[in-house]
Protein backbone atom coordinates (compact mmCIF):
# COMPACT_ATOMS: atom_id res chain seq x y z
CA UNK A 1 0.00 0.00 0.00
CA UNK A 2 3.13 2.31 0.17
CA UNK A 3 4.33 3.02 -3.55
CA UNK A 4 7.69 3.69 -4.42
CA UNK A 5 8.60 7.01 -6.51
CA UNK A 6 8.05 6.64 -10.19
CA UNK A 7 11.02 5.36 -11.77
CA UNK A 8 10.57 4.04 -15.43
CA UNK A 9 13.71 2.46 -16.47
CA UNK A 10 12.01 0.52 -19.37
CA UNK A 11 11.10 3.79 -21.07
CA UNK A 12 14.50 5.49 -20.15
CA UNK A 13 16.71 2.73 -21.67
CA UNK A 14 15.10 3.59 -25.13
CA UNK A 15 15.70 7.43 -24.10
CA UNK A 16 19.75 6.49 -23.52
CA UNK A 17 20.65 4.05 -26.40
CA UNK A 18 20.94 5.98 -29.10
CA UNK A 19 23.41 7.92 -26.78
CA UNK A 20 25.37 4.35 -25.72
CA UNK A 21 25.83 3.61 -29.87
CA UNK A 22 26.85 7.21 -30.36
CA UNK A 23 29.61 6.80 -27.89
CA UNK A 24 30.10 2.97 -29.13
CA UNK A 25 30.62 4.50 -32.64
CA UNK A 26 32.55 8.01 -32.24
CA UNK A 27 34.60 7.25 -29.03
CA UNK A 28 36.04 10.16 -27.06
CA UNK A 29 34.21 12.48 -29.12
CA UNK A 30 30.95 11.56 -28.43
CA UNK A 31 31.51 11.37 -24.56
CA UNK A 32 32.47 14.97 -25.07
CA UNK A 33 29.21 15.82 -27.23
CA UNK A 34 27.27 14.79 -24.65
CA UNK A 35 28.87 15.83 -22.06
CA UNK A 36 29.04 19.77 -23.62
CA UNK A 37 24.67 18.98 -24.09
CA UNK A 38 24.07 17.67 -21.09
CA UNK A 39 26.46 19.32 -18.12
CA UNK A 40 26.63 22.54 -20.06
CA UNK A 41 30.52 22.40 -20.15
CA UNK A 42 33.23 20.72 -22.71
CA UNK A 43 36.38 19.32 -20.91
CA UNK A 44 39.73 19.34 -22.83
CA UNK A 45 39.62 15.95 -22.51
CA UNK A 46 37.31 12.85 -20.84
CA UNK A 47 40.67 12.16 -18.57
CA UNK A 48 41.33 14.00 -15.85
CA UNK A 49 44.93 15.04 -15.60
CA UNK A 50 46.66 13.75 -12.58
CA UNK A 51 48.30 16.64 -11.10
CA UNK A 52 44.57 17.64 -10.73
CA UNK A 53 43.56 15.09 -8.84
CA UNK A 54 46.51 15.77 -6.43
CA UNK A 55 46.34 19.24 -6.57
CA UNK A 56 42.40 18.86 -5.32
CA UNK A 57 43.50 16.71 -2.03
CA UNK A 58 46.03 19.38 -1.26
CA UNK A 59 43.45 22.08 -1.44
CA UNK A 60 41.20 20.00 0.48
CA UNK A 61 40.28 21.46 4.17
CA UNK A 62 42.04 19.04 6.60
CA UNK A 63 38.85 17.80 8.76
CA UNK A 64 37.27 16.42 5.40
CA UNK A 65 40.75 14.95 5.00
CA UNK A 66 40.43 13.18 8.36
CA UNK A 67 36.71 12.19 7.44
CA UNK A 68 37.61 10.80 4.60
CA UNK A 69 40.78 8.99 6.02
CA UNK A 70 38.50 7.55 8.83
CA UNK A 71 35.80 6.44 6.20
CA UNK A 72 38.51 4.57 4.34
CA UNK A 73 40.38 2.77 7.35
CA UNK A 74 37.14 1.81 8.56
CA UNK A 75 35.72 0.42 4.70
CA UNK A 76 38.64 -1.71 4.70
CA UNK A 77 38.44 -3.06 7.33
CA UNK A 78 35.00 -4.29 6.90
CA UNK A 79 35.74 -5.15 3.31
CA UNK A 80 38.78 -7.25 3.60
CA UNK A 81 36.98 -9.29 6.08
CA UNK A 82 34.75 -10.00 3.39
CA UNK A 83 37.35 -11.84 1.26
CA UNK A 84 36.52 -15.74 1.25
CA UNK A 85 39.30 -18.47 1.36
CA UNK A 86 39.34 -20.81 -1.06
CA UNK A 87 38.83 -24.07 -0.29
CA UNK A 88 39.54 -27.72 -2.08
CA UNK A 89 37.54 -30.79 -1.64
CA UNK A 90 38.88 -34.48 -1.68
CA UNK A 91 35.31 -36.16 -3.41
CA UNK A 92 37.36 -39.36 -3.55
CA UNK A 93 41.23 -40.50 -3.71
CA UNK A 94 42.76 -39.42 -6.81
CA UNK A 95 39.87 -36.43 -7.35
CA UNK A 96 39.77 -32.93 -5.82
CA UNK A 97 37.48 -30.01 -6.83
CA UNK A 98 38.84 -26.74 -5.58
CA UNK A 99 37.31 -23.25 -5.83
CA UNK A 100 39.46 -20.22 -5.72
CA UNK A 101 38.14 -16.53 -5.61
CA UNK A 102 39.65 -14.64 -8.80
CA UNK A 103 39.36 -10.81 -9.04
CA UNK A 104 37.72 -9.23 -12.03
CA UNK A 105 40.92 -6.97 -13.99
CA UNK A 106 39.73 -3.58 -14.59
CA UNK A 107 36.73 -2.20 -13.35
CA UNK A 108 34.92 1.27 -13.73
CA UNK A 109 32.83 3.34 -10.40
CA UNK A 110 30.44 5.54 -11.55
CA UNK A 111 30.28 8.58 -8.36
CA UNK A 112 26.92 10.82 -9.08
CA UNK A 113 27.46 14.36 -8.74
CA UNK A 114 23.87 16.17 -9.52
CA UNK A 115 21.95 17.47 -6.93
CA UNK A 116 24.88 16.60 -4.19
CA UNK A 117 29.12 15.55 -4.38
CA UNK A 118 29.80 12.07 -2.97
CA UNK A 119 32.75 11.81 -1.92
CA UNK A 120 31.74 9.22 0.06
CA UNK A 121 30.59 7.13 -2.92
CA UNK A 122 34.14 7.38 -4.35
CA UNK A 123 35.09 4.92 -0.74
CA UNK A 124 32.39 3.07 -1.03
CA UNK A 125 32.94 2.01 -4.36
CA UNK A 126 37.20 2.01 -4.76
CA UNK A 127 37.71 -0.02 -1.63
CA UNK A 128 36.15 -3.07 -2.33
CA UNK A 129 37.58 -3.27 -5.65
CA UNK A 130 40.88 -2.52 -3.68
CA UNK A 131 40.04 -5.40 -1.22
CA UNK A 132 38.99 -7.89 -3.60
CA UNK A 133 42.35 -7.30 -5.63
CA UNK A 134 41.10 -5.88 -8.68
CA UNK A 135 44.42 -4.75 -10.71
CA UNK A 136 42.73 -1.90 -12.75
CA UNK A 137 40.30 0.67 -11.25
CA UNK A 138 38.83 3.60 -12.74
CA UNK A 139 36.42 5.96 -11.80
CA UNK A 140 34.60 8.85 -13.56
CA UNK A 141 32.10 11.38 -11.73
CA UNK A 142 30.11 13.91 -14.11
CA UNK A 143 31.96 16.91 -15.42
CA UNK A 144 31.34 20.59 -13.01
CA UNK A 145 30.94 24.05 -14.46
CA UNK A 146 30.63 25.87 -11.23
CA UNK A 147 34.18 24.37 -9.92
CA UNK A 148 36.44 26.40 -8.35
CA UNK A 149 38.95 27.92 -10.28
CA UNK A 150 41.41 25.43 -12.22
CA UNK A 151 39.19 22.85 -11.79
CA UNK A 152 36.62 23.96 -14.54
CA UNK A 153 35.10 21.00 -16.13
CA UNK A 154 36.44 18.24 -13.85
CA UNK A 155 34.63 16.62 -11.58
CA UNK A 156 34.62 18.05 -8.06
CA UNK A 157 37.69 18.52 -6.45
CA UNK A 158 36.59 16.65 -3.46
CA UNK A 159 35.53 13.92 -5.63
CA UNK A 160 39.26 13.91 -7.12
CA UNK A 161 40.77 14.44 -3.59
CA UNK A 162 39.30 11.10 -2.32
CA UNK A 163 40.39 9.69 -5.30
CA UNK A 164 43.86 10.47 -4.64
CA UNK A 165 43.78 9.53 -0.83
CA UNK A 166 42.91 6.05 -2.31
CA UNK A 167 45.59 6.24 -4.99
CA UNK A 168 43.01 6.37 -7.55
CA UNK A 169 44.89 8.02 -10.53
CA UNK A 170 42.53 7.03 -13.20
CA UNK A 171 39.38 9.42 -13.24
CA UNK A 172 37.33 10.56 -15.90
CA UNK A 173 35.24 13.42 -16.03
CA UNK A 174 32.10 12.45 -17.41
CA UNK A 175 28.49 11.85 -16.05
CA UNK A 176 25.40 9.83 -17.25
CA UNK A 177 24.66 7.45 -19.78
CA UNK A 178 27.63 8.53 -21.64
CA UNK A 179 29.83 7.55 -18.94
CA UNK A 180 28.21 3.80 -18.55
CA UNK A 181 28.85 3.57 -22.22
CA UNK A 182 32.45 4.45 -21.98
CA UNK A 183 33.22 2.24 -19.73
CA UNK A 184 31.28 -0.66 -21.65
CA UNK A 185 32.65 0.02 -24.75
CA UNK A 186 35.96 1.63 -24.06
CA UNK A 187 36.50 4.94 -26.27
CA UNK A 188 39.51 6.11 -28.45
CA UNK A 189 40.61 9.91 -29.18
CA UNK A 190 40.77 11.19 -32.78
CA UNK A 191 43.83 8.87 -33.72
CA UNK A 192 42.69 6.02 -32.38
CA UNK A 193 44.49 5.43 -29.39
CA UNK A 194 42.72 4.09 -26.30
CA UNK A 195 41.55 7.23 -23.84
CA UNK A 196 39.86 4.60 -22.05
CA UNK A 197 39.73 0.91 -22.44
CA UNK A 198 36.42 -1.34 -21.88
CA UNK A 199 35.88 -2.29 -17.76
CA UNK A 200 34.95 -5.77 -17.20
CA UNK A 201 32.49 -4.22 -14.29
CA UNK A 202 30.38 -1.11 -13.53
CA UNK A 203 29.36 -0.69 -10.21
CA UNK A 204 28.21 2.72 -8.20
CA UNK A 205 24.64 4.77 -8.20
CA UNK A 206 23.07 7.09 -10.50
CA UNK A 207 20.03 8.72 -12.11
CA UNK A 208 17.63 7.11 -14.08
CA UNK A 209 19.46 7.42 -17.38
CA UNK A 210 22.64 5.82 -15.09
CA UNK A 211 20.30 2.95 -14.38
CA UNK A 212 19.33 2.83 -18.21
CA UNK A 213 22.37 2.37 -19.20
CA UNK A 214 23.73 0.00 -17.40
CA UNK A 215 20.35 -2.36 -17.65
CA UNK A 216 21.11 -1.78 -21.68
CA UNK A 217 24.60 -2.80 -21.24
CA UNK A 218 24.38 -5.82 -19.09
CA UNK A 219 25.95 -8.75 -20.49
CA UNK A 220 28.66 -6.93 -22.00
CA UNK A 221 29.79 -5.64 -18.66
CA UNK A 222 28.86 -6.76 -14.99
CA UNK A 223 27.32 -4.25 -13.36
CA UNK A 224 26.02 -4.34 -9.22
CA UNK A 225 22.50 -3.54 -9.39
CA UNK A 226 20.24 -0.89 -10.91
CA UNK A 227 19.46 1.88 -8.11
CA UNK A 228 16.11 3.85 -7.51
CA UNK A 229 15.97 6.86 -5.37
CA UNK A 230 17.13 6.23 -2.07
CA UNK A 231 15.00 4.98 1.20
CA UNK A 232 14.72 4.72 4.53
CA UNK A 233 11.55 2.84 6.77
CA UNK A 234 11.95 3.10 10.60
CA UNK A 235 10.45 0.59 12.45
CA UNK A 236 9.41 1.79 15.58
CA UNK A 237 7.92 1.37 18.87
CA UNK A 238 6.17 3.45 21.60
CA UNK A 239 10.04 3.75 23.32
CA UNK A 240 11.51 5.51 20.45
CA UNK A 241 12.30 9.07 20.63
CA UNK A 242 10.26 11.17 17.69
CA UNK A 243 13.42 13.76 17.43
CA UNK A 244 15.18 11.18 16.56
CA UNK A 245 12.89 9.05 13.88
CA UNK A 246 12.04 12.87 12.71
CA UNK A 247 15.20 13.73 11.84
CA UNK A 248 16.55 10.54 10.35
CA UNK A 249 13.30 10.68 8.31
CA UNK A 250 14.83 13.81 6.95
CA UNK A 251 18.05 12.94 6.25
CA UNK A 252 17.08 10.96 3.67
CA UNK A 253 14.45 13.07 1.92
CA UNK A 254 17.44 15.86 1.40
CA UNK A 255 18.70 13.28 -1.25
CA UNK A 256 15.85 13.72 -3.79
CA UNK A 257 12.88 14.90 -4.60
CA UNK A 258 11.83 11.35 -4.98
CA UNK A 259 13.48 9.84 -2.32
CA UNK A 260 11.01 7.37 0.32
CA UNK A 261 10.78 8.17 4.24
CA UNK A 262 8.35 5.50 5.91
CA UNK A 263 7.82 5.35 9.22
CA UNK A 264 5.98 2.01 10.37
CA UNK A 265 4.58 2.05 14.29
CA UNK A 266 1.81 0.14 16.57
CA UNK A 267 1.95 3.52 18.53
CA UNK A 268 -0.41 6.34 17.43
CA UNK A 269 1.26 8.74 19.96
CA UNK A 270 4.30 8.49 18.45
CA UNK A 271 2.98 8.69 14.89
CA UNK A 272 1.91 11.93 16.05
CA UNK A 273 4.47 13.07 17.85
CA UNK A 274 6.89 12.43 14.93
CA UNK A 275 4.42 14.35 12.99
CA UNK A 276 5.13 17.48 14.97
CA UNK A 277 8.76 16.76 15.02
CA UNK A 278 8.50 16.98 11.61
CA UNK A 279 6.72 20.12 11.01
CA UNK A 280 9.42 21.50 13.56
CA UNK A 281 12.24 20.27 11.67
CA UNK A 282 11.65 20.18 8.32
CA UNK A 283 11.02 24.59 8.53
CA UNK A 284 14.86 24.69 9.69
CA UNK A 285 16.58 22.15 7.69
CA UNK A 286 18.97 23.71 4.82
CA UNK A 287 17.38 22.22 1.80
CA UNK A 288 13.65 23.05 3.12
CA UNK A 289 11.94 22.61 -0.45
CA UNK A 290 13.36 19.34 -1.36
CA UNK A 291 12.55 17.96 1.58
CA UNK A 292 9.07 18.88 2.28
CA UNK A 293 8.66 17.86 -1.57
CA UNK A 294 9.90 14.35 -0.98
CA UNK A 295 7.87 14.07 2.47
CA UNK A 296 4.65 14.90 0.59
CA UNK A 297 5.23 12.55 -2.09
CA UNK A 298 3.32 9.38 -2.52
CA UNK A 299 6.24 6.77 -1.81
CA UNK A 300 6.37 8.37 2.05
CA UNK A 301 4.34 7.62 4.59
CA UNK A 302 3.59 6.86 8.09
CA UNK A 303 2.08 3.08 8.82
CA UNK A 304 0.36 2.39 11.46
CA UNK A 305 0.16 -1.32 12.50
CA UNK A 306 -1.59 -3.46 15.14
CA UNK A 307 1.60 -4.93 16.84
CA UNK A 308 5.30 -5.28 16.60
CA UNK A 309 4.90 -8.55 14.45
CA UNK A 310 2.50 -6.60 11.76
CA UNK A 311 5.34 -4.01 11.74
CA UNK A 312 8.03 -7.02 10.80
CA UNK A 313 5.81 -8.13 8.37
CA UNK A 314 5.13 -4.68 6.59
CA UNK A 315 8.69 -4.09 6.69
CA UNK A 316 9.87 -7.71 4.84
CA UNK A 317 7.45 -6.81 2.55
CA UNK A 318 8.85 -3.35 1.41
CA UNK A 319 12.77 -4.64 1.64
CA UNK A 320 13.70 -0.75 2.38
CA UNK A 321 17.15 0.29 1.40
CA UNK A 322 17.92 1.12 4.63
CA UNK A 323 15.92 -0.50 7.55
CA UNK A 324 16.34 1.35 10.90
CA UNK A 325 14.92 -0.33 14.76
CA UNK A 326 13.64 1.94 17.52
CA UNK A 327 12.43 -0.19 19.48
CA UNK A 328 12.62 -2.04 22.54
CA UNK A 329 15.07 -4.90 22.22
CA UNK A 330 16.41 -3.51 19.12
CA UNK A 331 18.79 -6.13 18.25
CA UNK A 332 16.02 -9.41 18.44
CA UNK A 333 14.10 -7.21 16.36
CA UNK A 334 16.23 -6.56 13.73
CA UNK A 335 17.12 -10.54 13.49
CA UNK A 336 13.56 -10.88 12.64
CA UNK A 337 14.26 -9.19 9.79
CA UNK A 338 14.69 -10.94 6.40
CA UNK A 339 14.43 -8.37 3.56
CA UNK A 340 16.19 -4.90 3.65
CA UNK A 341 19.52 -3.46 1.89
CA UNK A 342 21.04 -2.86 5.64
CA UNK A 343 19.84 -2.82 9.15
CA UNK A 344 20.77 -0.09 11.82
CA UNK A 345 20.21 -1.20 15.23
CA UNK A 346 19.14 0.92 17.84
CA UNK A 347 18.98 4.88 18.31
CA UNK A 348 22.71 5.42 17.94
CA UNK A 349 22.94 3.72 14.88
CA UNK A 350 21.30 6.44 12.12
CA UNK A 351 21.70 5.98 8.61
CA UNK A 352 24.07 8.90 8.14
CA UNK A 353 26.51 6.87 9.98
CA UNK A 354 26.53 4.23 7.58
CA UNK A 355 26.44 6.40 4.79
CA UNK A 356 30.69 7.51 6.28
CA UNK A 357 32.09 5.83 8.99
CA UNK A 358 30.40 2.85 10.03
CA UNK A 359 32.33 0.61 8.26
CA UNK A 360 29.50 -0.93 6.32
CA UNK A 361 29.02 0.12 2.31
CA UNK A 362 26.32 2.55 1.45
CA UNK A 363 25.96 0.95 -1.99
CA UNK A 364 22.72 -0.91 -1.84
CA UNK A 365 19.66 -2.28 -3.63
CA UNK A 366 16.62 0.03 -3.84
CA UNK A 367 12.88 -0.46 -5.16
CA UNK A 368 12.28 -3.57 -3.22
CA UNK A 369 15.23 -5.63 -5.24
CA UNK A 370 16.80 -6.25 -1.23
CA UNK A 371 14.75 -9.60 -1.41
CA UNK A 372 17.21 -10.90 -3.85
CA UNK A 373 19.82 -8.72 -4.16
CA UNK A 374 22.65 -7.54 -1.18
CA UNK A 375 24.57 -3.90 -1.33
CA UNK A 376 27.91 -4.07 -2.50
CA UNK A 377 30.76 -5.74 -0.88
CA UNK A 378 33.98 -7.16 -2.37
CA UNK A 379 31.95 -10.49 -3.93
CA UNK A 380 30.92 -8.05 -6.51
CA UNK A 381 34.38 -8.18 -8.46
CA UNK A 382 35.13 -11.71 -7.71
CA UNK A 383 34.70 -14.49 -9.74
CA UNK A 384 34.41 -18.71 -8.50
CA UNK A 385 36.81 -20.90 -10.43
CA UNK A 386 36.35 -24.21 -9.65
CA UNK A 387 39.50 -26.14 -10.25
CA UNK A 388 38.85 -30.12 -11.15
CA UNK A 389 41.60 -32.63 -11.22
CA UNK A 390 41.21 -36.54 -11.50
CA UNK A 391 43.91 -38.78 -11.66
CA UNK A 392 42.81 -42.51 -14.07
CA UNK A 393 42.18 -44.49 -10.99
CA UNK A 394 39.30 -42.01 -9.85
CA UNK A 395 38.26 -41.21 -13.11
CA UNK A 396 37.63 -45.64 -13.62
CA UNK A 397 35.73 -45.75 -10.55
CA UNK A 398 32.70 -43.09 -11.45
CA UNK A 399 33.09 -44.02 -15.28
CA UNK A 400 29.82 -46.18 -14.58
CA UNK A 401 28.17 -43.85 -13.49
CA UNK A 402 29.02 -41.13 -16.06
CA UNK A 403 28.09 -43.61 -19.11
CA UNK A 404 25.02 -43.92 -17.10
CA UNK A 405 23.84 -40.78 -17.29
CA UNK A 406 25.62 -39.31 -20.60
CA UNK A 407 23.33 -42.57 -22.51
CA UNK A 408 20.32 -41.48 -20.13
CA UNK A 409 20.30 -37.77 -21.75
CA UNK A 410 21.19 -39.22 -25.33
CA UNK A 411 24.60 -37.91 -25.49
CA UNK A 412 26.55 -40.85 -26.54
CA UNK A 413 30.00 -38.62 -27.01
CA UNK A 414 30.31 -37.80 -23.39
CA UNK A 415 30.19 -41.41 -22.66
CA UNK A 416 32.75 -41.78 -25.17
CA UNK A 417 35.20 -39.13 -23.91
CA UNK A 418 35.72 -41.14 -21.04
CA UNK A 419 35.16 -44.40 -22.44
CA UNK A 420 38.52 -43.64 -24.74
CA UNK A 421 40.59 -43.03 -21.83
CA UNK A 422 39.54 -46.28 -19.78
CA UNK A 423 41.11 -48.24 -22.62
Amino acid sequence: MVPRASFDVGHAVEVVRPICEDVRDRGEVAVLDHTERFDGVRPASVRVPGEAVQRALAALDEAVVAGLREAISRARAVHRAQVPPGHRTQVTPGGSVTQRWVPVGRVGLYVPGGIAVYPSSVVMNVVPAQEAGVGQVAVTSPAQRDNPPGFEGLPHPTILAACALLGVDEVYCAGGSQAVAMFAHGVRDAAGAWVCEPVDVITGPGNIYVVAAKRLLRGLVGIDAEAGPTEILVLADDSADPAHVASDLISQAEHDTLAASVLVTDSAALAEAVEAELTRQVATTKHVERVSTALAGEQSAIVLVDDLDSAVAVADAYAAEHLEIHTREASEVAARVRNAGAIFVGTHAPVSLGDYCAGSNHVLPTAGSAVHTSGLTVYAFLRAVQVIEYDADALAEVAPHVLALSAAEDLPAHGDAVRVRLS
